[in-house]
């Protein structure tokens, strides 16, 4: 077949996917990843006057949007409502995302759940879902400007990285800090907040806008470099700066698996030892790296009760007109085995039980 056949073929094959979407059919992971459409699945039956509610986030697979799903359902189903669910086929797939929005609107979405992969480039697509009338409330991630959405239901990323920035600085007192950063990716609000944040609460920063996207820098930085929140871009991440600089001792990371990642490239340069590793996240892979001193130090979020207050603010709004607005901070809270002095933070334990994921 030629390329131009080859073409075609896949561009009608994605558009009899959207199609389906419509209609509601559950499509499988596989078939929305390729199509790059994040074609909505839907849970439960529903009558023509049921409310339905949609859920976009980034990935399907990072455990932290698995439970995020997992706590949209269980509201969902308690109020009776049908859930419409899609995602990126990866971190900062914004194609996939419009896709899915596109299509949970055509569904009949009273509102849209979504954590936005590119906060800049999704903006004109909840725009539209907003002139059609539709709620659209960011869960995680603030869209840029923040205003874009109707609400921001979210954990206090500056917050969680000027905890294990203060954290981390008690920890290396009377040591010169020889900082790398396993950033997000450049432009997206939650990797530069909690980048940000992790340096002003380090002291080596100050008079950093909590909203900024753009990423501060300061000399003890010696590299930063992007992983996409991925366990495997971590390791590689990781390799590439000791090769820029060896004597590291200090590590931030943007989430759990990219400092799984770093760990696994840390031990095989046998320096896993000598190099503190600060994340955010508190899943309960997570937190057992910190049981397991993987991870030193660990801010904790909460994407459940992210979920379920987005899901009761859709039918309270599909119920009573009134809209949900501004942003609700759902919590953070550092975990560590090993406490500093005018640092709060709970112990493995805490976090253990208040963990998500996989145990």
């Amino acid at each position: 077949m030629s390329i131009p056949a080859m073409e075609k073929e896949r561009r009608q094959y994605t558009m009899s996917l959207k199609h389906l979407a419509v209609f509601g059919l559950a499509l499988p992971l596989v078939l929305t990843a390729c199509s790059s459409g994040a074609a909505p699945s839907t849970s439960g039956s529903a009558g023509s006057d049921q409310i339905v509610v949609g859920l976009i986030t980034k990935t399907e697979t990072n455990p932290f949007f698995v439970k995020m799903k997992e706590g949209a359902q269980a509201k969902a189903t308690e109020l009776g409502v049908k859930l419409l669910t899609g995602a990126g086929a990866k971190d900062g797939d914004n194609e996939g995302q419009v896709t899915a929005m596109e299509n949970m609107i055509n569904a009949g979405a009273k509102g849209i759940l979504i954590t936005p992969s590119d906060t800049k480039a999704i903006v004109p697509s909840i725009e539209k879902a907003r002139a059609a009338g539709v709620v659209v409330i960011a869960l995680d991630t603030a869209t840029d400007p923040q205003s874009a959405s109707d609400a921001l239901f979210a954990t206090d990323n500056f917050k969680a990285g000027e905890l294990i920035g203060q954290w981390a600085g008690k920890k290396m007192a009377g040591k010169t800090p020889v900082i790398a950063t396993l950033d997000l990716q450049p432009g997206i609000t939650v990797g530069a907040q909690r980048h940000n944040g992790f340096l002003q609460g380090m002291g080596l920063v100050s008079g950093i806008a909590a909203d900024s996207t753009d990423l501060a820098t300061s000399k003890e930085v010696v590299c930063a470099q992007d992983t996409h929140g991925d366990q495997t871009e971590g390791q590689t991440a990781m390799e590439n700066c000791l090769s820029k600089n060896s004597d590291i001792n200090l590590v931030y990371t943007i989430n759990e698996p990219a400092a799984f990642g770093a760990y696994t490239a840390l031990k095989n340069a046998g320096k896993e030892k000598d190099v503190v590793i600060v994340s955010v996240d508190g899943g309960c892979q997570g937190v057992q790296g910190v049981v397991d001193g993987k991870i030193a130090a660990t801010s904790q979020q909460y994407p459940l009760k992210m979920a379920s207050l987005g899901v009761e603010a859709i039918v309270n709004y599909a119920k009573t007109g009134t809209k949900p607005t501004g942003y609700t901070d759902t919590g953070v809270t550092l975990i560590t085995d090993k406490a500093q002095a005018g640092v709060d933070s709970k112990d493995s334990a805490y976090g253990t039980a208040n963990c998500w994921g996989n145990k």
